[in-house]
């Protein structure tokens, strides 16, 4: 880009016949826009370097069709990361700990449960129309002064009895019919919920796993430049005070100390991400986890070079999230219809009225018996009261506050809504840039690692070879510029390891943004074959129990795989 460039203006000036002052102009304009231009050159060479490590492609079609195992070529061999001894290994690889995060986090149990609340209240709802019923005896009885129907007062000693059935049904007929259509709206909302549960675990293991490999690389990186500092010290001291002053050891000891300290703390960060990982998928806390791909290897879903219009249309169309609060929002048009239609709907009232009592329980009869004293006449009754009624809450005003609180809660769904499709949006194309740029920093990366030992072994080589100037003799490269070279690895070493992990998150993050299931990855189409990993825990842990779904009213809601 920069030579077609410069061909354009060698090629304008050698036009005498056209005016100065445009010649002038045309040259201004080419070179204000050579910056450009080699920027756009250093970023099509670096898209080219990430396509060679596999880390991009172009492609039609489907976002996601498989998962790919990329950047498989190493730019150098690294250490092996070993743990220390008296700790516990457990083994583990990408596969299974895909598996394991479809049931094993405790938030998709919490939206299983959840989703049973909704599954029970959506049971209730569809029998309000039900009548309660009894059984039972009541006895009454009364001695004393007592008022006859015309006011007259006497005094009479009197007792019943009622044994039998019992029945009533008070019910508003409006609750009958709409409670259920809101509850099973609640109910769709909550299934959708736990296929958000599984898409974030999904996530969440995603990220504390490349999180291990990540401590683990750096570890690998911090194995190789502490070893190389030792051998740094060692050649320093050997060259004498001829060829080296003794500031020149204690810089070279001042660098090693730092690189010890950066290797102890990369194992502790692998002990501290290996117990999130442990806590995300509940295996045991104390055992350390150890991934079976090495720490350079990245997992391609998504191509950094798909359009993020069209991803950002998946991602309206996919998440559950969005599922969810579209269901809440026809919950509350279900409420609102309800108290528009409450007063022109009558309550039912149907209960038995035989008690011993007027006040006692609803029995719609049976065996019963009264009589004066402590005589009792036996025989039998059967009686019952049904009404329709039609209400106006507080001459209609209660009425019409409640019709204003449920219009107020389907804006707040609304509102929700709406503040969710634009989160889905700005997620999806965040996630697309962080993938785009950390495709870019890996090939980058990938290139300074490799000029890093270069420069390393050069400087490092330069130290021993020495020239004479005069009757002085001089060291080619001197121990500084050494020291520089290996601080300049162990810098090199942790942004290649950053970039990778942070190339493989970002996957993961993009993945869940456009609403891809959970299920594909850790069932359908997994990175590899699963290893069996050794699922125990301690005894003073809880146990690991699944929650099963809501029996036959849960039906399982994955989001459709959508081709943008």
């Amino acid at each position: 880009m920069v030579k077609v460039f410069l061909f354009g203006i060698e090629a304008v000036l050698r036009f005498h016949s056209v005016p100065r002052k445009i010649r002038t102009c045309v040259v201004a304009l080419f070179i204000l826009a050579l910056p450009w231009a080699y920027c756009q050159g250093q970023d099509s060479s670096t898209r080219a370097a990430a396509q060679q490590l596999g880390l991009d492609e172009t492609s039609k079609g489907e976002a996601f069709t498989d998962p790919k195992l990329v950047n498989t070529k190493p730019p150098t061999e690294f250490k092996k990361t070993e743990i220390q001894q008296g700790e516990m290994p457990l083994p583990i690889n990408l596969a299974a700990a895909m598996r394991l995060s479809d049931a094993r986090p405790l938030i998709i149990d919490a939206a299983k449960a959840a989703e049973l609340v909704a599954a029970a209240q959506l049971e209730k709802a569809n029998v309000l129309w039900l009548p309660n019923i009894y059984a039972g005896i009541d006895y009454y009885r009364h001695d004393g002064l007592n008022v006859t129907f015309s006011g007259v007062p006497q005094n009479s000693n009197r007792q019943s009895m009622t044994l039998g059935p019992g029945v009533s049904a008070i019910f508003a007929t409006t609750d009958a019919i709409f409670e259920p259509l809101s509850a099973r709206q609640i109910l769709k909302a909550r299934q959708f919920d736990i296929q958000a549960a599984k898409n974030d675990a999904l996530m969440e293991v995603a990220v504390a796993y490349f999180n291990v490999q990540q401590a683990r690389g750096r570890l690998a990186g911090t194995v190789d430049t502490v070893a190389k500092g030792r051998e740094l010290v060692r050649k320093v001291e050997v060259l004498g005070k001829g060829l080296a002053a003794q500031v020149e050891t204690d810089r070279a000891k001042t660098l090693l100390a730092d690189l010890e300290e950066n290797a102890v703390k990369a194992r502790n960060e692998w002990r501290v991400a290996s117990a999130e990982l442990a806590r995300l998928l509940r295996l045991n806390p104390v055992a350390q986890i150890v991934p079976v791909e090495p720490p350079h290897l990245a997992m391609m879903l998504i191509s950094p070079s798909r359009e993020v219009d069209g991803l950002v249309a998946v991602g309206l169309t996919n998440r559950p999230e969005l599922g969810s609060s579209q269901a809440i929002v026809q919950a509350t048009l279900a409420k609102l219809k309800q108290e528009k239609m409450r007063p022109l709907i009558p309550s039912i009232v149907f209960q038995g009225n035989s008690g011993a009592n007027s006040n006692g329980p609803p029995f719609i009869g049976g065996a019963a018996a009264s009589g004066p004293g402590g005589t009792l006449q036996w025989g039998s009754r059967f009686d019952m009261n049904a009404a329709a009624l039609w209400e106006l809450k507080n001459f209609g005003f209660g009425n019409r506050a409640l019709v204003r609180d449920r219009e107020g809660q389907r804006q707040v769904a609304m509102v929700e809504l709406f503040m969710a499709q634009d989160k889905v949006a700005a997620e999806v194309a965040q996630c697309h840039s962080q993938l785009a740029t950390s495709s870019e920093r890996v090939a980058l990366a990938d290139s300074g690692l490799k000029s890093a030992l270069v420069s390393f072994e050069g400087n490092l080589k330069g130290m021993s070879e020495t020239f004479r100037f005069g009757d002085v003799l001089n060291l080619v490269n001197r121990p500084q510029e050494v020291v520089a070279a290996l601080a300049q690895l162990d810098q090199a070493y942790k942004n290649y390891f950053q970039s990778v992990q942070d190339y493989n998150r970002s996957q993961f993050k993009l993945f869940r943004a456009v609403g891809y299931p959970a299920e594909v990855l850790a069932c359908q189409k997994t990175p590899g074959q699963p290893l069996e990993v050794d699922t125990t825990r301690p005894f003073d842990l809880p146990p690991v129990t699944a929650i099963p779904c809501a029996n036959s009213i849960c039906e399982k809601v994955i989001a459709p795989v959508t081709k943008p």
